[in-house]
């Protein structure tokens, strides 16, 4: 099974880890755990997100589109980075998330990627999705 964990500050200590300087500390212990992750081959993905960089929000707006500021109604809301692990359980994926590195007061939220094995297989379009991945 695959778990998406996404990783942020609480909303009181937002701001402050926006702008602070670079901790090589905190650096290394992320990068550990991203090899220890490796190494018992359940990491999928991981990176991080730069809380100053491009970000928005595209929302309904009639039968368009419109680009609002985002992805949070408050600007004081960051998300830090994200992993994607493939692990036999949702225990197992809390484990994970529970040996992650953080600042303070940070949180992460454990949310389950679905398979594509999981929808009716006759499907046109998860036919149609299997030759797009061959």
């Amino acid at each position: 099974m695959r778990f998406l964990i996404t990783a942020k500050p609480c909303e009181t200590d937002a701001r402050k880890a926006a702008t602070k300087p670079f901790d090589a500390a905190l650096f290394s212990a992320y990068m550990k755990y991203n090899e220890e992750m490796a190494k018992a081959g359940v990491l999928v993905v991981a990176e991080g997100l730069n809380p100053d960089g491009f970000r928005a929000r595209v929302v309904p707006n009639g039968s368009k589109r419109a680009v609002v500021d985002g992805p949070f109604a408050e600007t004081k809301e960051v998300l830090g980075g994200f992993y994607v692990i493939e692990v036999a359980s949702k225990e197992e994926a809390v484990e994970w998330a529970k040996r992650m590195p953080a600042m303070a007061g940070s949180k992460c939220e454990i949310r389950r990627v679905p398979s594509i094995d999981e929808f009716p297989q006759d499907n046109e379009w998860i036919v149609k999705e299997r030759a797009w991945r061959e």
